[in-house]
């Protein structure tokens, strides 16, 4: 099996020198094609070198790396930005599934980002529109998550989410009128994504959406109802919270 064809997109010379030594070092099994240090010569770039990992900077002279990808008619290559950009950005990243590494780049981060492109690049190649849309949407309520197995890629609208349950490093998600699916992130994870959106963390292994609970039974020192028909323990640590996010206190 040949080396993965890795394009550096980078508009600073040292960064794109750091980040060659590092795959060099860290990453034997890519192989750095070619680097480019704007949105025109990373487009460039990508079109002569067809390469199967891109590497790319969000902030450039000429633009974004935004940018770069809304002149793409395909994306057929595996993504990883790498960003000093603010918090919104890499939310938006994250509920795409999509890897980032932020600057100043930690090796370890750097290995763990690149085992988990090489794992799915078979079948990583997320819905284009469904990234850039959720950058400039982030704010709007139809938010999508993108959710990954080893067989498939699906794309669940937020509000559609019931609750999510840990299982060890896992995460199960149980959707309206959908099969649950099981994705290998932390329930950790996916707290700090969804917390904003109407998530509460109601048991150590428990993530549920306000807006699907039924009600709230005292019995067995508590338990959720959510609309599913299925029963959510709540911690007794959690309960006044919970109470107070459903105005019963």
């Amino acid at each position: 099996m040949g080396k993965i064809r890795t394009l550096v997109i980078d508009d600073e010379p040292r960064a794109r020198e750091t980040i060659k030594n590092m795959l060099g070092l860290y990453c034997e099994h890519l192989e750095v094609a070619g680097e480019a240090d704007s949105v025109a010569a990373g487009l460039a770039a990508i079109q002569e070198l067809n390469p199967e990992l891109v590497l790319l900077d969000i902030k450039m002279p000429d633009g974004s790396g935004f940018d770069l990808l809304e002149k793409l008619d395909d994306r057929d290559f595996a993504l990883v930005f790498i960003t000093a950009f603010d918090e919104y950005a890499i939310k938006a990243f994250k509920f795409n599934a999509m890897d980032y590494l932020l600057k100043p780049i930690d090796p370890d981060e750097l290995v763990k980002t690149i085992k988990r492109v090489v794992e799915f690049q078979s079948n990583a190649k997320q819905d284009l529109s469904v990234v850039l849309n959720n950058i400039r949407d982030l704010k709007k309520d139809n938010k999508k998550l993108v959710l990954k197995t080893m067989e498939s890629i699906f794309v669940v609208s937020v509000q559609d989410i019931i609750r999510c349950e840990s299982s060890g490093n896992y995460t199960r998600f149980y959707l309206k009128g959908e099969k649950p699916i099981m994705v290998s992130h932390t329930l950790k994870d996916y707290e700090e994504m969804l917390q904003e959106y109407g998530f509460l963390r109601v048991h150590q292994s428990h993530l549920v959406n306000l807006d699907h609970i039924k009600r709230y039974d005292k019995s067995d020192g508590g338990l959720l109802v959510m609309r599913d028909d299925k029963t959510v323990p709540v911690a007794t640590r959690k309960k006044d919270f919970l109470m107070q996010e459903l105005g019963f206190l």
